[in-house]
Protein backbone atom coordinates (compact mmCIF):
# COMPACT_ATOMS: atom_id res chain seq x y z
CA UNK A 1 0.00 0.00 0.00
CA UNK A 2 1.31 3.44 -0.95
CA UNK A 3 2.33 5.74 1.87
CA UNK A 4 -0.03 8.69 2.29
CA UNK A 5 1.25 12.26 2.57
CA UNK A 6 -0.76 15.22 3.84
CA UNK A 7 0.36 18.49 2.22
CA UNK A 8 -0.39 21.54 4.39
CA UNK A 9 0.22 24.83 2.55
CA UNK A 10 -1.94 27.89 1.85
CA UNK A 11 -0.36 28.41 -1.59
CA UNK A 12 -2.39 26.49 -4.18
CA UNK A 13 0.51 26.48 -6.66
CA UNK A 14 2.85 24.90 -4.10
CA UNK A 15 0.21 22.32 -3.18
CA UNK A 16 -0.19 21.46 -6.88
CA UNK A 17 3.58 21.12 -7.35
CA UNK A 18 3.90 18.90 -4.28
CA UNK A 19 0.85 16.83 -5.23
CA UNK A 20 2.19 16.13 -8.73
CA UNK A 21 5.67 15.37 -7.38
CA UNK A 22 4.32 12.94 -4.79
CA UNK A 23 1.91 11.23 -7.19
CA UNK A 24 4.76 10.62 -9.66
CA UNK A 25 6.66 8.98 -6.80
CA UNK A 26 3.66 6.71 -6.07
CA UNK A 27 2.50 8.36 -2.85
CA UNK A 28 -1.16 8.90 -2.02
CA UNK A 29 -1.86 12.58 -1.34
CA UNK A 30 -4.29 14.63 0.77
CA UNK A 31 -4.23 18.43 0.95
CA UNK A 32 -5.06 21.18 3.44
CA UNK A 33 -4.85 24.93 2.87
CA UNK A 34 -4.77 25.95 6.54
CA UNK A 35 -4.18 24.65 10.06
CA UNK A 36 -7.85 24.02 10.83
CA UNK A 37 -8.28 21.87 7.74
CA UNK A 38 -5.06 19.99 8.52
CA UNK A 39 -6.24 19.13 12.03
CA UNK A 40 -9.60 18.02 10.65
CA UNK A 41 -8.07 15.81 7.96
CA UNK A 42 -5.25 14.24 10.00
CA UNK A 43 -7.40 11.78 12.01
CA UNK A 44 -9.49 10.95 8.92
CA UNK A 45 -6.64 10.45 6.43
CA UNK A 46 -4.14 9.08 9.00
CA UNK A 47 -1.16 10.16 6.86
CA UNK A 48 2.23 8.49 7.11
CA UNK A 49 3.86 11.89 6.57
CA UNK A 50 2.98 15.58 6.63
CA UNK A 51 4.65 18.26 4.51
CA UNK A 52 4.02 21.36 6.60
CA UNK A 53 4.35 25.03 5.70
CA UNK A 54 4.89 27.33 8.68
CA UNK A 55 3.24 30.46 7.25
CA UNK A 56 -0.40 29.37 7.48
CA UNK A 57 -3.16 31.99 7.47
CA UNK A 58 -4.96 30.88 10.64
CA UNK A 59 -2.13 29.57 12.83
CA UNK A 60 1.65 29.45 12.94
CA UNK A 61 2.82 26.10 11.64
CA UNK A 62 5.20 25.63 14.56
CA UNK A 63 2.22 25.30 16.89
CA UNK A 64 0.78 22.64 14.61
CA UNK A 65 3.75 20.26 14.95
CA UNK A 66 2.95 18.79 18.41
CA UNK A 67 -0.75 18.61 17.54
CA UNK A 68 -0.03 16.61 14.40
CA UNK A 69 2.43 14.47 16.34
CA UNK A 70 -0.47 13.49 18.61
CA UNK A 71 -2.53 12.40 15.58
CA UNK A 72 -0.89 8.99 15.17
CA UNK A 73 2.72 10.21 15.01
CA UNK A 74 3.26 10.89 11.29
CA UNK A 75 6.62 11.90 9.89
CA UNK A 76 6.69 15.72 9.73
CA UNK A 77 8.80 17.57 7.17
CA UNK A 78 8.65 21.35 7.43
CA UNK A 79 8.63 22.91 3.95
CA UNK A 80 8.89 26.65 4.45
CA UNK A 81 10.38 29.85 3.09
CA UNK A 82 11.45 30.84 6.60
CA UNK A 83 15.24 30.69 6.92
CA UNK A 84 15.77 31.86 10.52
CA UNK A 85 17.97 29.41 12.39
CA UNK A 86 15.87 29.81 15.54
CA UNK A 87 12.74 28.65 13.74
CA UNK A 88 14.47 25.64 12.22
CA UNK A 89 15.78 24.61 15.64
CA UNK A 90 12.34 25.20 17.19
CA UNK A 91 10.69 23.01 14.55
CA UNK A 92 13.11 20.15 15.27
CA UNK A 93 12.74 20.58 19.04
CA UNK A 94 8.95 20.45 18.70
CA UNK A 95 9.16 17.14 16.88
CA UNK A 96 9.67 17.80 13.17
CA UNK A 97 11.78 15.13 11.49
CA UNK A 98 13.44 17.49 9.00
CA UNK A 99 13.03 20.75 7.15
CA UNK A 100 13.33 21.83 3.53
CA UNK A 101 13.64 25.51 2.64
CA UNK A 102 11.63 27.03 -0.21
CA UNK A 103 12.41 27.21 -3.05
CA UNK A 104 13.28 23.52 -2.97
CA UNK A 105 14.52 20.82 -5.30
CA UNK A 106 11.79 18.19 -5.64
CA UNK A 107 14.27 15.29 -5.80
CA UNK A 108 15.93 16.43 -2.58
CA UNK A 109 12.54 16.72 -0.90
CA UNK A 110 11.61 13.18 -1.98
CA UNK A 111 14.95 11.88 -0.71
CA UNK A 112 14.42 13.56 2.67
CA UNK A 113 10.92 12.09 2.82
CA UNK A 114 12.17 8.57 2.04
CA UNK A 115 14.82 8.80 4.75
CA UNK A 116 12.35 10.04 7.36
CA UNK A 117 9.82 7.32 6.51
CA UNK A 118 12.47 4.60 6.62
CA UNK A 119 13.61 5.83 10.02
CA UNK A 120 10.07 5.94 11.39
CA UNK A 121 9.17 2.48 10.07
CA UNK A 122 12.29 1.05 11.72
CA UNK A 123 10.56 1.99 14.98
CA UNK A 124 12.05 0.59 18.16
CA UNK A 125 14.37 -1.79 16.31
CA UNK A 126 17.01 0.37 14.62
CA UNK A 127 19.66 -1.40 12.53
CA UNK A 128 22.72 -2.63 14.39
CA UNK A 129 25.00 -1.60 11.55
CA UNK A 130 24.52 1.66 9.65
CA UNK A 131 26.15 1.82 6.23
CA UNK A 132 26.99 4.94 4.26
CA UNK A 133 28.99 4.20 1.12
CA UNK A 134 32.08 2.22 2.17
CA UNK A 135 31.61 3.25 5.81
CA UNK A 136 30.09 0.74 8.26
CA UNK A 137 29.14 1.94 11.75
CA UNK A 138 28.43 -0.87 14.22
CA UNK A 139 26.18 0.71 16.85
CA UNK A 140 26.39 -2.22 19.26
CA UNK A 141 30.16 -2.75 19.16
CA UNK A 142 30.78 1.01 18.71
CA UNK A 143 33.28 0.35 15.93
CA UNK A 144 33.68 2.00 12.53
CA UNK A 145 35.13 0.54 9.36
CA UNK A 146 35.98 2.23 6.10
CA UNK A 147 36.43 -0.07 3.11
CA UNK A 148 36.73 -3.00 5.53
CA UNK A 149 39.48 -1.40 7.64
CA UNK A 150 38.72 -0.34 11.19
CA UNK A 151 39.01 3.40 11.82
CA UNK A 152 40.38 4.54 15.16
CA UNK A 153 38.13 7.13 16.79
CA UNK A 154 38.36 8.93 20.10
CA UNK A 155 35.50 8.50 22.59
CA UNK A 156 33.97 11.85 21.67
CA UNK A 157 34.29 11.10 17.95
CA UNK A 158 32.50 7.77 18.49
CA UNK A 159 29.78 9.43 20.57
CA UNK A 160 29.07 12.10 17.96
CA UNK A 161 29.18 9.70 15.01
CA UNK A 162 26.91 7.20 16.79
CA UNK A 163 24.29 9.86 17.47
CA UNK A 164 24.43 11.04 13.85
CA UNK A 165 24.20 7.44 12.63
CA UNK A 166 21.12 6.78 14.75
CA UNK A 167 19.51 9.68 12.88
CA UNK A 168 20.95 8.84 9.46
CA UNK A 169 19.93 11.39 6.85
CA UNK A 170 18.35 13.72 9.42
CA UNK A 171 19.77 16.82 11.03
CA UNK A 172 20.80 16.64 14.70
CA UNK A 173 20.94 20.03 16.40
CA UNK A 174 24.10 21.44 17.99
CA UNK A 175 22.36 21.53 21.36
CA UNK A 176 21.37 17.88 21.21
CA UNK A 177 24.85 16.80 20.13
CA UNK A 178 26.51 18.82 22.90
CA UNK A 179 24.06 17.68 25.59
CA UNK A 180 24.18 14.01 24.60
CA UNK A 181 27.90 13.70 23.91
CA UNK A 182 29.40 16.04 26.50
CA UNK A 183 26.80 15.75 29.26
CA UNK A 184 26.07 18.04 32.16
CA UNK A 185 29.35 17.57 34.02
CA UNK A 186 31.44 19.35 31.40
CA UNK A 187 31.37 22.76 29.74
CA UNK A 188 30.22 21.91 26.21
CA UNK A 189 31.11 24.49 23.62
CA UNK A 190 30.33 24.61 19.93
CA UNK A 191 34.07 24.86 19.22
CA UNK A 192 34.59 21.39 20.71
CA UNK A 193 31.90 19.95 18.43
CA UNK A 194 33.41 21.62 15.35
CA UNK A 195 36.80 20.07 16.14
CA UNK A 196 35.25 16.61 16.48
CA UNK A 197 33.34 16.99 13.20
CA UNK A 198 36.50 18.16 11.42
CA UNK A 199 38.41 15.12 12.73
CA UNK A 200 35.62 12.74 11.70
CA UNK A 201 35.59 14.17 8.18
CA UNK A 202 39.36 13.74 7.90
CA UNK A 203 39.12 10.11 9.02
CA UNK A 204 36.04 9.07 7.06
CA UNK A 205 36.11 10.98 3.80
CA UNK A 206 38.15 9.97 0.77
CA UNK A 207 40.43 12.64 -0.74
CA UNK A 208 39.24 14.37 -3.88
CA UNK A 209 36.05 16.12 -5.00
CA UNK A 210 33.59 13.86 -3.16
CA UNK A 211 30.58 15.20 -1.27
CA UNK A 212 30.99 15.46 2.48
CA UNK A 213 29.82 12.47 4.53
CA UNK A 214 28.81 14.81 7.36
CA UNK A 215 27.05 17.95 6.16
CA UNK A 216 26.56 21.19 8.03
CA UNK A 217 23.09 22.73 8.42
CA UNK A 218 24.31 26.28 9.00
CA UNK A 219 23.61 27.43 12.53
CA UNK A 220 21.39 24.41 13.24
CA UNK A 221 23.37 21.18 13.43
CA UNK A 222 24.91 18.34 11.44
CA UNK A 223 23.62 15.50 9.29
CA UNK A 224 25.18 12.16 8.35
CA UNK A 225 24.18 11.89 4.70
CA UNK A 226 22.14 8.87 3.68
CA UNK A 227 22.58 7.07 0.39
CA UNK A 228 19.60 7.53 -1.93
Amino acid sequence: MAAKVLVVDDDAAIRRLLRNTLLRADYAVAEAGNAREALRLAPIEQPDAVLLDLGLPDRDGLGLIPLLRAQGGPVILVVSAREAVEEKVSALDLGADDFVTKPFDTEELLARLRVALRHRHAGAAPPTIVRRGDIAIDLDRRTVERAGVEVHLTRKERDVLTLLARHLGRVVTHERLLTSCWGGDEDPRIEYLRIVIRNLRQKLEAPGPVGSVITNELGVGYRLRADG
